[in-house]
């Protein structure tokens, strides 16, 4: 029996390009997606749930296109990694992280998306960073996208909408095979891909009060994103022989609210329709039967061309990878208390505490997440996001206390162990945002993750100098003895 963490244990910490990288205008970067989120640090706390980016609509978004303002549109100077990366490689080498996972930004290595050839100096950009991680030992995990798209994909041709945009994207992750394969240790083509249907402006660009039928919109722009995702692992697998290409969702992790036979089988069908049904897809190769069941009852009609069943198939995933935050539960009942979560509002379970953004904290969650999806699909596991938002406080002699985040990593890690023993086949768990970055959901500077603080506020002021918190210490020693801690 496993007495816990394998030997060579993939322990790590993952950022997003849109969120870090800043230099928005640098490099020969093009105008992404995420370049257009605008946020304003006066908005109240309630002003500033009503106009994040589930609320885009068209006339933020075309305003966005053309204003030069960076104050206002947090994702155009992130911390800045794009210029300091060597600097906090090396601090990522102190702490002792095994693996990096990132994202590479699409607009980077080919700024319209349809260029004929790529952006040679984003090219360059990934090739120093990832060749300056292997230089301390640190593997690479790179995110092929993570949300953002180049802008001009969107105005052009409709984005995820228009079936061209899958070849868009085939190229450019060829591109990175070719250029950057031997750099890359794991890859992973899309970023949560049920974010499509829970938070569309990232998932899959679309701006609601643009779309006549939005529901059917997002599904029909899922599928190409699977057919992308399909012909990219088949790209990888011939250019890189044996590359490891996964799936990644956003786990929304879900009990019965009471063992009343209606509230179990209300979870089953939150399970199949929220998670599973795109892990099945990139999983199992095809699309599975309760979700046609679900499509005719919504009157959600997808078009498929030919070959495209085949496609996805042929093309599966070598290892799931989740985000995991919280839990939930399920019921018939009308008027559940409700709570804020990653992408969803969700039901409240009374049994759990809440964080300061009213996230759910359940370690007990992981362990049964990775059990569930290791059982369900019998493949490798990656946790690929798992952290705490808080405030955190800088004290004037540069130290940060943050003893929540000690007991939120320390109780998930100990359920992460459980969960190796139970049998559980786990590569790595890289904490989500292990160096403060601009928050994805509120924007806000101001609700960090880092085990690293960097000295920004919400309107992009401060020295931008990086300091340990105590959890980076607490973090660096579970790392070295491989998760044996108290």
């Amino acid at each position: 029996m496993k007495k816990g963490f394998p030997e060579g244990f993939l322990w790590g910490g993952a950022i997003a390009a849109s969120q870090a990288d800043g230099a928005y205008n640098q490099g020969g970067k093009g105008l992404d997606t995420q370049d257009l989120r605008y946020f304003d640090a006066a908005w109240t706390k309630e002003e500033r749930a009503m106009y994040k980016n589930r609320r885009i609509n068209g006339e933020k978004y075309k305003k966005a296109l053309t204003d030069d303002d960076t104050v206002h549109y947090p994702f155009r100077w992130g911390i800045d990694f794009y210029n300091h990366y060597k600097e906090d490689v090396k601090l990522f080498a102190e702490l002792g992280i095994k693996v990096l996972r990132t994202s590479i930004n699409w607009a980077r290595i080919y700024p319209n998306g349809d260029d004929e050839m790529p952006n040679e100096e984003g090219i360059q950009f990934y090739i120093d960073l990832f060749d300056e991680c292997h230089k301390y030992g640190i593997k690479v995990f790179a995110t092929i996208l993570h949300y953002n798209i180049p802008v001009n994909l969107v105005e052009k041709y409709g984005g995820w909408k228009n079936r061209k945009t899958i070849d868009f994207y085939v190229k450019y992750a060829t591109t990175l095979f070719e250029r950057l394969g031997n750099r890359v240790d794991y890859w992973l083509p899309f970023n949560e891909f049920n974010a499509g249907r829970f938070n569309p402006y990232n998932g899959v660009c679309l701006v609601e009060d643009q779309e006549p039928d939005y529901v059917n919109a997002i599904f029909q722009c899922l599928h190409h994103q699977f057919i992308a995702n399909a012909l990219t692992i088949k790209a990888g697998h011939e250019i890189l022989p044996g590359s490891m290409i996964g799936g990644m969702i956003a786990r929304f992790t879900t009990y019965p609210a009471t063992c009343h036979p209606d509230d179990v089988m209300q979870m089953i069908l939150d399970d199949q329709y929220s998670n599973w049904f795109y892990l099945d897809v990139m999983a199992r190769g095809k699309y599975p039967a309760y979700i046609e069941r679900y499509f005719d009852k919504e009157n959600i009609q997808i078009k498929k061309e030919a070959g495209d069943d085949m496609i996805l198939s042929e093309n599966t995933i070598d290892f799931t990878a989740f985000s995991y935050y919280f839990s939930q539960v399920s019921t018939t009942k009308q008027g559940w208390e409700k709570t804020a979560g990653n992408l969803i509002m969700a039901n409240k379970n009374p049994y759990l505490e809440t964080s300061e953004w009213g996230w759910q904290k359940d370690p007990v969650g992981l362990r049964i997440t990775l059990n569930q999806i290791y059982d369900r699909y019998q493949l490798p596991v990656f946790v690929a996001e798992n952290g705490l938002g808080a405030k955190d406080i800088l004290e004037a002699d540069g130290t940060v206390h943050d003893p929540y985040r000690i007991d939120y990593l320390k109780t998930h890690i100990a359920q992460m162990k459980e969960a190796v023993i139970d049998g559980v086949d786990l590569l790595g768990y890289t904490m989500w945002g292990f160096i403060d970055i601009v928050s994805c959901g509120p924007m806000e500077m101001s609700k960090r993750y880092g085990v690293i603080y960097v000295d920004r506020d919400d309107e992009g002021k401060g020295t931008n100098k990086r300091y340990k918190k105590d959890s980076f210490y607490w973090y660096k020693k579970c790392i070295e003895c491989n998760g044996d801690i108290e």
